[in-house]
């Protein structure tokens, strides 16, 4: 009873979050640009400019013409795209495989080499190993994500000429969703691009599971467990890191959407075809449709991420204490 408390306290936080965003995305519209140049160019009278403007319901009020765009989006209706003739959401659908392809190959990454690398250097802490990837791990986070995009592009595709600079490369499709993780030219492509959006958060992951993995080792039961003779990795591997990824699952969920935020450079230095990418075309386009559509969908994932990680956490650890009870 009190988990399912929760898990609604939780839903209804999610719901008002999410009228914020669309708030928030429907707001600057205004601030963008006229939409009207997008569909019917410079040479049209203003007189026509009026009469589409008015049968579009761009000359109503602010309130007026929000209600009518929350009507339409709980119908999952978010308006057609000026430059793509379609239903935004659809063009979003379209170019979330691409993206989440990407985010993917970056997870995989960050999780294959965080966690033996931050355990690492949690047990060997004055090892000169330690030290020279802790220091690189600053530098990880301190460079942004588009110039470790340009090096790696420099170096790999231009000078080596190992991988390819640009595009998503050959895909196929399962059940309708087209992925580039099954051709040998689709994981060429897919490896500067991961490599490059995994850069952000490596560091900081390594940093982190250091730095949970080597307080957990001065608590008391890790004391007793090498009090009662246990077996080096068997503390180290089942009970210190098994409390140590407790944490790092609430910073992962939160980092997955600030992934697919951080799309936006990877995917327009490479031009990747995703949604970070067309959402800067949208932008130039004064597509609003489009970028209130991106918006919402991005801000959908984060809220929907974080609220699966607190559900996920307070089933993992049974000392957290799901509806505020006094101690």
């Amino acid at each position: 009873m009190e988990y399912l408390q929760f898990a609604v306290k939780r839903l209804v936080q999610a719901t008002i979050v999410m009228f914020v965003i669309s708030l928030i995305g429907f707001s600057i519209q205004d601030k963008l640009g006229d939409p009207l140049r997008e569909l019917v160019g410079q040479s049209v009278s203003e007189e026509v400019r009026d009469e589409l403007r008015e049968q579009m319901g761009l000359n109503d009020s602010f309130p007026v013409q929000y209600a009518r765009f929350i009507t339409k989006a709980v119908r999952l209706d978010l308006g057609n795209s000026y430059f793509f003739k379609k239903p935004a959401l659809e063009v979003i659908a379209d170019k979330f495989q691409a993206t989440m392809e990407l985010v993917i190959g970056a997870t995989l990454i960050i999780v294959v080499f965080s966690v033996p690398v931050g355990v690492f250097c949690a047990i060997n802490p004055k090892s000169w190993i330690s030290r020279v990837i802790m220091t690189l791990s600053i530098v990880g986070i301190s460079v942004p994500v588009f110039l470790t995009a340009i090096f790696l592009i420099y170096i790999f595709s231009v000078e080596l000429g190992w991988m390819p600079s640009f595009g998503r490369g050959d895909t196929i499709s399962l059940g309708g969703w087209s992925t580039g993780f099954l051709t040998w030219d689709g994981l060429h492509h897919l490896v500067l691009p991961s490599l490059s959006l995994a850069s952000i958060m490596l560091p900081l992951f390594i940093r982190l599971i250091r730095a949970e993995m080597m307080e957990v080792l001065e608590t008391d039961y890790i004391r007793f467990a090498w009090a009662k003779g246990l077996v080096r990795r068997r503390v180290w591997f089942l009970h210190a890191l098994k409390n140590t990824l407790l944490p790092v699952i609430t910073v992962g969920g939160v980092q997955i959407g600030t992934m697919i935020a951080y799309t936006i450079l990877t995917e327009t230095v490479f031009q990747w075809p995703g949604m970070g990418f067309v959402f800067l075309e949208a932008i130039n386009r004064v597509d609003t449709p489009l970028i209130i559509a991106y918006i919402i969908v991005v801000g959908l994932i984060f809220v929907v991420t974080n609220t699966v990680v607190d559900l996920i956490y307070s089933l993992v650890n049974p000392t957290v204490r799901l509806v505020g009870q006094k101690p």
